[in-house]
């Protein structure tokens, strides 16, 4: 049990603002993938998203977030139902193990905007083709059969967190977690009618850099929140934040303009995500320049990734994989080459560049091969089952209509007469 003695007013407050700041980012992802799809879809995106913060927040008070946190600290597979139904979830209640100095239903509604947008970054890869329904009986199983397991092996101190691997803000339980499902998802999808022969252009890049400043804005909620506490790995976490995505964005940038003799608006938008993706893990182990290393050589090696679908025929429709999985597989591997003891206590084993030798760079590949993989298998099945039961994918008449229409009878966009629709 906490003593009321115990909680903090200042980190209480620090935590109130980033769990509405990581809130926040679910919205902002609504309109960076909105923008990129075409008009006749942004609707069924934008409701994807937002039906997540929905959906997710329910299951995560009934029964996730018990199976995540439950039994905090054993160095297991799973938590247990202790918390479940929201029972012992209040200001002064919870295990001592967890060392908390803000109320734990306080740290219960951070994590769970944690488990509302790392369902949602999944509809980037599977962008219009696949039916409402099937998707919200997807994100659902997904959120108990592999959110919570993992959150539990890494967040809740399970064998990931005992064996030695870091992860500060989710670079595996958010990114490699969430791509490897997308990947697993959209090979059972399949592509989208006329892809890749056909363009399929951004309809809406304003929204896309609407969504991108406001992902930006709520992930220092996202990581510094982290911390748990208005302290000085918190600032530090701030500032790695800050300065990844800025150099994620001219990796990216860079690299386009040497390619293609052009930097673009999309390109800015995906290197900024890419560099705030890789410092995930990393930002409250490491400091000084590395925040920038890890930025940039995201921001390069995820616009290289993003290539990579047209040569190997997989129909990532808004770049998950190539920014979420390589992103997040980019930082939780270079934390082994950057973590800090002198930056955070936590650091057990200093990064290959600080003399720490390779032990921590073995226990990150370790995390992310082991993350990738149950991610992947489970989301693939849970795919296969949902396709046979109720069919995964829109018919191709509802796809050429669009999902706007199809799936929700709306349009967001209507010119001239009244029910007149626009089917770009």
């Amino acid at each position: 049990m906490l003593d009321v003695a115990d909680i903090d007013v200042g980190n209480t407050a620090w935590m109130l603002i980033s769990t509405a700041l990581v809130l926040f980012m679910t919205p902002g992802l609504a309109f960076f993938y909105g923008g990129m799809v075409r008009s006749k879809n942004v609707l069924g995106m934008l409701m994807q998203n937002f039906f997540a913060m929905g959906l997710m927040a329910i299951i995560w008070v009934l029964v996730a977030f018990s199976l995540a946190f439950g039994n905090f600290g054993d160095g297991g597979l799973l938590g247990n139902f202790d918390f479940a139904f929201m029972r012992d979830i209040g200001a002064t209640t919870g295990d001592p193990a967890f060392a908390l100095t803000i109320p734990f239903v306080l740290f219960c509604a951070y994590q769970m905007t944690f488990a509302v947008i790392t369902p949602a970054l999944i509809t980037g890869a599977t962008a219009d083709r696949m039916k409402f329904k099937a998707y919200a009986v997807f994100i659902a199983l997904w959120l108990i059969l592999v959110y919570a397991p993992v959150a539990h092996w890494v967040f809740g101190g399970g064998w990931l967190a005992k064996l030695g691997a870091l992860d500060f803000a989710g670079g595996a339980v958010v990114h490699i977690n969430a791509g490897a499902a997308a990947l697993a998802v959209i090979l059972v999808l399949g592509r989208r009618r006329g892809w890749p022969k056909e363009g399929m252009h951004p309809h809406n890049l304003p929204f896309t850099l609407l969504g991108t400043g406001i992902l930006w804005f709520g992930w220092f909620g996202f990581n510094a929140g982290s911390a748990l506490a208005a302290n000085g790995i918190a600032a530090t976490a701030l500032m790695n934040t800050f300065l990844a995505a800025s150099a994620g964005m001219l990796g990216w940038l860079l690299f386009e303009r040497i390619k293609d003799g052009k930097a673009t608006t999309l390109g800015a938008a995906s290197g900024a995500v890419a560099g705030l993706v890789a410092i995930t893990p990393c930002a409250g182990f490491v400091g000084g320049m590395s925040p920038i290393v890890i930025g940039f050589l995201a921001g390069v090696l995820c616009v290289m990734a993003v290539q990579l679908k047209y040569k190997l025929g997989y129909d990532d429709s808004l770049d998950v994989v190539g920014v979420h999985l390589v992103g997040g597989l980019v930082g939780a591997l270079l934390l082994g080459f950057f973590a800090d003891a002198s930056i955070n206590e936590l650091v057990a084993h200093e990064g290959v560049f600080l003399g720490g030798g390779g032990t921590l760079l073995w226990y990150q590949f370790v995390a992310s091969i082991a993350t990738f993989a149950f991610s992947f298998v489970v989301s693939f099945i849970l795919a296969k089952v949902i396709d046979k039961v109720i069919g995964l994918r829109v018919s191709e008449e509802e796809e050429i209509e669009g999902l706007d229409l199809s799936q929700h009878a709306e349009s967001a966009y209507s010119f001239g007469s009244f029910g007149s629709m626009d089917r770009v």
